[in-house]
């Protein structure tokens, strides 16, 4: 179907993006926070889609993959925004037990759940960067210190995206010397 093909490539183009923007490396975490709904040109919550969900995980989880970065996908509010990761991306987090739905935890954790090779659900996380497909609000999950990626491709269907990434805290004052590669 031309329009999953549309959103298979703009979701792709994104990932690839942040993860250039923002120097990820093998072993970090890129949490997304996607609402189907909103790509569908829905408002989000409304209109859960299972096969929207599937290609946009295909697309992000393949790109991800290639580059040996984690995916980490946020679950709806329903769950408490809950990330749903592979087990080794998160070796000292305490686990919860649920199993994301299509109607609680949304459908891209849902299918990302079902897509991982040892998915596991964590309460929080502390990102390296991440993608908002549709405004679902992923900051909880980035660590401290978030600067905001300007994407070109800044649309996945109708969905508006936000992106950032994470860089080191500054500390020491005045006197202290910074390493500019890791700003």
């Amino acid at each position: 179907m031309e329009m999953f093909e549309e959103i298979r490539q703009q979701a792709a183009a994104a990932v690839e993006e942040i993860c250039s923007a923002a120097k990820l490396q093998r072993g970090q975490i890129l949490v997304v926070g996607c609402s189907t709904s909103e790509v569908c040109g829905d408002k989000i919550g409304t209109n859960s889609n299972v096969e929207v969900a599937q290609v946009l995980v295909n697309a992000i989880y393949k790109t991800l993959k290639e580059k040996g970065i984690f995916l980490a996908a946020q679950c709806c509010e329903h769950l408490n925004r809950a990330i749903v990761v592979e087990a080794a991306a998160v070796p000292f987090q305490e686990i919860v037990n649920v199993i994301p739905q299509p109607k609680a935890g949304g459908s891209f954790a849902t299918f990302t759940y079902k897509e991982l090779e040892n998915p596991v659900v964590v309460e929080e996380i502390k990102a390296d960067a991440g993608i908002d497909i549709g405004e679902t609000l992923i900051g909880m999950h980035l660590k401290k210190v978030a600067v905001p990626v300007r994407l070109v491709n800044n649309r996945i269907g109708c969905a508006h995206l936000t992106a950032a990434r994470s860089r080191g805290k500054f500390i020491g004052g005045e006197r202290a010397v910074y390493d500019h590669d890791k700003m």
